[in-house]
């Protein structure tokens, strides 16, 4: 089969290389490990919907009041004309549709590698707090007004009360620090990645939140510098090891 670039949808922000999304950067990683070309398109938070709308991209999921919820990532491969949302979906679809690239997930590995998923989302939540309102200042004008309101109104509050502070940031943190040394627990001593030598989907779900971090806090702040600290290092060096997964640098100015 002859490979056209695929259009990859993702969301733009101020921050060096401009990708920032942890479910979008988890499908930059895979288009780069699999060595399928893509050509990244930016669509500003406000323009999600419509655009899924208009190419025929599934809601990621339906909300409790029945209406479509829409979110990047989304592809459209001009190669067999399928558009197909979620991050998840996603890697299934790449593996399916061109298996004769590396795997994201390894045959006998999927039901695994989907559980890992899960699992590890769940062991970071703490995240949660101190990155959304982070984020809210590397967005486009245009973003950053959708982004603030929404997330505002899903917490009851200003996004700038959500982080937390004094003793509750002591115990936030060290959850989170507790989160990803259970992660790190379920890996092989001494391995690189998750399966050992071989770079798979759960690799890319733990660096596509690292790369959530690291760009919504800065690579000079306390908090990302403290992070790569942890565990001996463990998670910069999966930075590392996967750096050369990252694809271009795709700067776009508001």
């Amino acid at each position: 089969m002859s490979t056209q670039p695929i259009i990859f949808y993702d969301i733009p922000s101020t921050a060096p290389g401009c990708a920032w999304s942890p479910n979008t950067w988890k499908i930059r990683y895979a288009f780069n490990l699999k060595g399928l070309p893509y050509k990244t398109t930016w669509i500003e938070y406000p323009d999600i919907a419509d655009l899924c709308k208009s190419i025929g991209a599934e809601p990621t999921m339906i909300r409790k009041d029945g209406s479509p919820y829409y979110s990047l990532p989304v592809i459209k491969d001009p190669n067999t004309g399928a558009v197909v949302s979620d991050s998840a979906r996603i890697a299934d679809y790449l593996d399916a549709t061109y298996p004769n690239l590396p795997k994201l997930m390894p045959a006998g590995t999927e039901t695994l590698q989907r559980g890992f998923r899960v699992a590890a989302e769940s062991a970071t939540d703490p995240l949660t707090p101190y990155v959304i309102p982070a984020v809210a200042h590397i967005l486009h004008p245009r973003s950053k007004e959708y982004f603030v309101r929404t997330r505002e109104e899903r917490f009851g509050k200003k996004l700038e009360d959500v982080v937390p502070t004094g003793e509750a940031h002591d115990v936030a943190w060290k959850a989170l620090e507790a989160g990803y040394a259970k992660i790190n627990g379920w890996t092989t001593p001494g391995s690189p990645f998750v399966m050992g030598d071989t770079v798979s989907y759960a690799d890319l779900v733990i660096a596509a939140e690292l790369q959530w971090c690291l760009k919504a806090f800065g690579a000079n702040s306390d908090s990302w510098k403290g992070m790569m600290a942890w565990h001996e290092g463990r998670w910069a060096r999966l930075i590392s090891d996967l750096q050369r997964y990252e694809g271009p640098n795709e700067d776009v100015h508001a």
